[in-house]
């Protein structure tokens, strides 16, 4: 009996490309010592003139939420220089918002808020179990503020205090829920380093790792010779929002003042990878070994591991788990999702991985010694296919595994 074959990155991408599910991608892999290095620019980008252009490795990409991953690292910076702690309730004088005495919790039937029991520590935020959530991801948050905020103004921009004021969806420390926490880490190292969050990331973190400074960005995009490279700046999202990645008109860009670590961050697929590869070489570069051994182990206190087993593998677990299959062993790290237990043919235990938007994807194994970036590039106009770009980005999450092992005959 014959089996059909799984499906590769050469067969796979080309034909979503052929059949207009996709513009293109930017697919880059690497391991610890530099020894193997797969990169493929497939496809187009359309320019806001319309033309259209041969998609390239340093084309500016919009992260969406793969920005957590430099906003953790920025915050684990100011730890590392005694500027924050971890598991400390953060001060009243770095961020009052976030001391229990200015916190509540909504309740299950979104009737009532209740007084927040604790102050919130920088490891919740880096986890998302400080109960600060996605609204758009609790429905009675969401039905919360329908009926208590008024509509934001057309063009109105909100910085991160005013952006996520709404009560928590549990008390702090015993749950967890995807949500804009690292948005106030980014914040809360703008204010203990009294510069912007994308000057901080400029100068200790991409800066070391030789990318241009200014090919790392956060919303908007400044200079026409970077705007140029910019993947989604064409007619159908001018302001270069991000719409190919979100799958939304509604980017949290076009509401956004300011630097969000949770969202707003532009860089290119080649740096990226130099920023993953330097966490696999775990060389002091970025920060001392122990803290980069730290975002490989779980971090999630037992208080909060029954709710947060429950939402993996609740409606909405698909999608956080990453296209690992349910049941599998699951933590969270500093920076993402973690592995548990080796997956058979694929990651090792302790692989850190997370993504962006509906279309980028990025893991580091450092047990195998492999990492990938993955970044698919949706047909413009909306609505761009969901399912087509998931399945892709599976496709290589897998196959550059396949590809590893054989580089190693």
């Amino acid at each position: 009996m014959s089996t059909n074959p799984e499906p590769t990155i050469d067969t796979a991408f080309p034909a979503a490309i052929a059949a207009g599910q996709i513009n293109g991608a930017v697919l880059l892999a690497t391991n610890t010592d530099d020894t193997f290095n797969y990169t493929a620019a497939l496809g187009q980008r359309t320019l806001l003139s319309g033309e259209k252009r041969p998609q390239q490795l340093d084309d500016i990409l919009y992260l969406a939420s793969a920005t957590k991953l430099l906003a953790t690292i920025a915050a684990l910076q100011a730890v590392e220089d005694g500027l924050l702690t971890l598991d400390d309730e953060i001060p009243s004088t770095i961020a009052p918002e976030l001391s229990a005495s200015n916190l509540t919790v909504l309740n299950k039937d979104a009737t009532e808020t209740v007084p927040a029991e604790r102050g919130i520590t920088l490891a919740m935020l880096l986890t998302h179990t400080s109960g600060i959530s996605y609204d758009f991801l609790v429905p009675r948050l969401s039905k919360w503020r329908q009926e208590n905020e008024p509509p934001l103004a057309e063009d109105a921009r909100r910085p991160v205090e005013e952006a996520f004021r709404y009560p928590l969806g549990f008390q702090p420390g015993t749950g967890w829920m995807y949500g804009p926490g690292l948005d106030w880490a980014g914040r809360i190292v703008e204010r203990v380093r009294g510069e912007t969050l994308g000057e901080a990331v400029r100068k200790r973190i991409t800066g070391p790792l030789g990318i241009a400074e200014e090919e790392v960005q956060f919303y908007p995009v400044k200079g026409e010779k970077v705007r140029e490279r910019m993947v989604d700046l064409n007619e159908h999202d001018p302001e270069g929002l991000g719409q190919a990645v979100t799958g939304s008109p509604g980017s949290p860009n076009k509401r956004s003042q300011g630097d969000f670590g949770g969202h707003g961050g532009f860089m290119s697929g080649e740096g990226y990878i130099k920023l993953l590869r330097a966490l696999l070489k775990n060389d002091g570069t970025l920060l001392r070994p122990e803290t980069v051994e730290s975002m490989f182990q779980n971090q999630i206190r037992p208080e909060a591991e029954v709710n947060f087993q429950a939402t993996l593998n609740g409606p909405a677990g698909g999608f956080f788990r990453l296209g690992v299959d349910a049941g599998k062993k699951l933590g969270h790290g500093y920076g993402g999702l973690l592995t548990l237990e080796d997956l058979d043919n694929w990651y090792g235990q302790h692989t850190l991985t997370w993504g962006g938007g509906l279309t980028l994807t990025w893991f580091a194994d450092r047990k195998t010694g492999l990492a990938g970036f993955c970044a698919v590039q949706a047909s413009l106009p909306l609505p761009i296919d969901v399912p087509a770009a998931t399945e892709l980005k599976q496709v290589f999450r897998r196959d550059v595994f396949r590809k590893y092992a054989a580089s190693k005959l």
